[in-house]
């Protein structure tokens, strides 16, 4: 047999120890010392003694292993043990910020005990939480790999970032510069003010007070003459008709909500006439609705609220789209109640007249949606580019991010995170389901079409609230869920006007063009949500909202599954306009399945009224009370 002594070997790097192994047996054994090490040793044996002798130690043995074998022809037996060095930290890579999964300033560090890390930015402590956070990826033997995890940084986080490491023999620092994004105003001649308190009030202006007054008693005038002429206008022998309401481009669902005529088609170019309006690279005519202009004039609240820029503090960036990028933020003077509130902020990338159009119009329109499940809209900051809109800011953030963290593959969802999310039952999955049919219910009412209706345009708050809104972000960060598509017209058939999605390859192979090239205008279509004549006509009515709700209702009940995850894009439309729907998912209802199928069905008019839907998943929901200890 053979004993080490001592056991245990605890010393600081630099010092010296002696080991020795004694050795028994019949015949004696043969004494072999099995290590690799750096630091300097020597080795004296005497009979059935050995002893090792090791100096001046270094840090790069902590962890080694060393061991004595006694050896003879009846076998051997090992006595061994690890070496435990202490020493100070030493910060062995620091390297420039990468873009992962979230963005990472890769660091490796060594020192025992473990150190103690700080971030630093700009010499100012770093307050690390649930958007930046310290994070140890690997541990070997010596070293500890990680890096400072930042859940999407802006331009706020650009900086110098140094790396403190401490424990109780010593400190060591390293410094590396990173940069995430340019400022969102960096184009502009103004820059933006940021407050690290309330924002001071303007001092009164007594002369802007009386032009204030006077151009409202002026706008009040002028509205009390548009109502006399909107009562007896229509009997006057000058024929005066009811303004127009503009129909927003079909190619543009970054903004997602539009107001519908008759469920008509967006008609070709040829058939427009000079009243047509340019959005984008599409023509859309101004289509005479005087019921919606009466509808919408006469709310006190169809005045779209304007916020001035020095009340909007920015915090993170939220994610981009083909609209802009969408911000998390402070907002000050917003409410009487708080000081100020979260807000989510949305800005106009694109400062062209017709891009300022459509900002106003859809601000116009989001200003008279006010209802419990749909996000709310605040106002407005036009003071300055970029333009801004102001909308409710939601804890939880998307539908779907949340049905998946709250499903059985909730773990692969986690990001490293100890605790596992409670999953939904069927009853809160139900809960879920009634409040979107519930804001559908009202969009319908309003004479609104989505026409992007799915999970990730869905919002989660506090209690499981839910409501439906787009701040024109899902298009980024879900682009697997839509289809680039160009658009041809074939010619008229019985139908009307027939339009023909083409992939971009074979358009391209066509044209005897390479790929990269792009020629002529293209869309993104949610063609896995869309039915069979919203595919192939560019019908958009309630009756297609109401297969898309079919299709959310899928997903409520899959945890966030991408429908038709299996099939591709032009699998998917084939499968949809052949007749083909999706199968039952496994924790689903047969009540929800047979609504779902309600939904789906070929003919528009066949399918189920949003009101049905809405009061059967009501039913549903109230037979299975829901308890909404969820989000803990």
């Amino acid at each position: 047999m053979a004993t080490l002594n001592p056991s245990k070997v605890t010393l600081m790097e630099g010092k010296h120890v002696d080991l020795s192994c004694t050795t028994s047996g019949v015949p004696s054994p043969e004494l072999i010392w099995n290590m690799a090490l750096v630091s300097n040793y020597e080795i004296e044996t005497s009979g059935q003694i050995s002893v090792l002798r090791l100096s001046n130690l270094s840090s790069l043995d902590h962890n080694s292993k060393i061991s004595c074998t006694a050896e003879n022809i009846v076998g051997e037996k090992e006595s061994a043990l690890m070496l435990d060095i202490l020493f100070p930290p030493k910060i062995t890579k620091l390297t420039d910020a990468i873009p992962d999964h979230h963005w990472c300033i890769p660091f490796s560090m060594s020192g025992n005990p473990k150190p103690e890390l700080l971030w630093y930015q700009d010499d100012k402590l770093v307050m690390e939480g649930k958007f930046i956070v310290t994070m140890i990826h690997d541990v070997t033997e010596r070293e500890f790999h990680g890096c400072l995890q930042l859940d999407s940084p802006t331009h706020l986080n650009n900086g110098r970032y140094k790396l403190v490491a401490t424990n109780k023999y010593g400190t060591d620092t390293k410094e590396v510069e990173a940069h995430f994004m340019s400022k969102p105003w960096e184009d502009t001649d103004k820059e933006p003010i940021y407050y690290e308190g309330p924002p001071l009030e303007p001092p009164e202006d007594r002369v802007a007070v009386y032009v204030v007054v006077g151009i409202a008693a002026v706008a009040f005038t002028g509205f009390l003459l548009m109502l006399v002429i909107l009562k007896f206008g229509g009997n006057s022998k000058f024929g005066i008709k009811g303004p127009s309401s503009v129909i927003s481009n079909d190619d543009d669902s970054a903004s997602p909500l539009h107001h519908v005529s008759n469920g008509s088609n967006t008609p070709s170019s040829s058939e427009m006439g000079p009243d047509a309006v340019i959005i984008g690279m599409t023509k859309i005519p101004v289509i005479e609705n005087p019921q919606y202009f009466r509808n919408t004039l006469l709310k006190t609240n169809t005045f779209v609220q304007h916020i001035k820029r020095h009340n909007i503090v920015l915090k993170r960036e939220l994610g981009e789209g083909a609209f802009g990028k969408v911000f998390l933020a402070e907002c000050y003077n917003l409410s009487p109640d708080q000081e100020k509130i979260l807000v989510a902020v949305k800005t106009l990338k694109e400062a062209s007249e017709n891009a300022r159009k459509d900002f106003h119009r859809e601000a116009e329109l989001l200003t008279n949606l006010q209802h419990e499940h749909i996000v709310t809209f605040y106002g407005v900051c036009v003071e300055s580019d970029p333009l801004i809109m102001v909308f409710e800011y939601m804890k939880h953030g998307d539908l779907n991010k949340f049905l998946r963290a709250h499903g059985p593959d909730a773990v692969l969802m986690s990001e490293g995170q100890n605790t596992r999310p409670v999953e939904l039952t069927q009853s809160q999955m139900l809960h879920i389901a009634q409040q979107i049919a519930s804001g559908m219910v009202y969009l319908a009412s309003q004479h609104f079409v989505h026409r992007d209706l799915a999970t990730r345009n869905c919002l989660v708050g506090e209690n499981l609230l839910v409501k439906i809104g787009d701040f024109g972000m899902s298009r980024d960060v879900y682009s697997t869920d839509y289809y680039r598509a160009f658009l041809e017209h074939s010619g008229r058939s019985k139908a009307g006007l027939m339009h023909i999605y083409k992939t971009e390859q074979e358009r391209d192979r066509q044209a005897g063009l390479e790929t990269e090239r792009k020629v002529g205008g293209h869309t993104m279509l949610p063609i896995r949500w869309m039915p069979p004549e919203s595919i192939m006509y560019r019908k958009f009515t309630t009756e297609s909202d109401v297969w898309s709700l079919g299709v959310v209702l899928w997903e409520i009940f899959t945890y966030g599954k991408q429908p038709w995850y299996q099939l591709s894009n032009n699998e998917v439309i084939e499968c949809i306009t052949q007749g083909r729907v999706l199968q039952r998912p496994r924790t689903c209802l047969k009540e929800v399945y047979d609504l779902m199928l309600g939904c789906w069905q070929r003919e528009p008019h066949m399918r189920l009224n949003i009101k049905e839907i809405h009061c059967l998943l009501l039913n549903l929901a109230k037979a299975s009370p829901v308890y909404l200890d969820i989000l803990g």
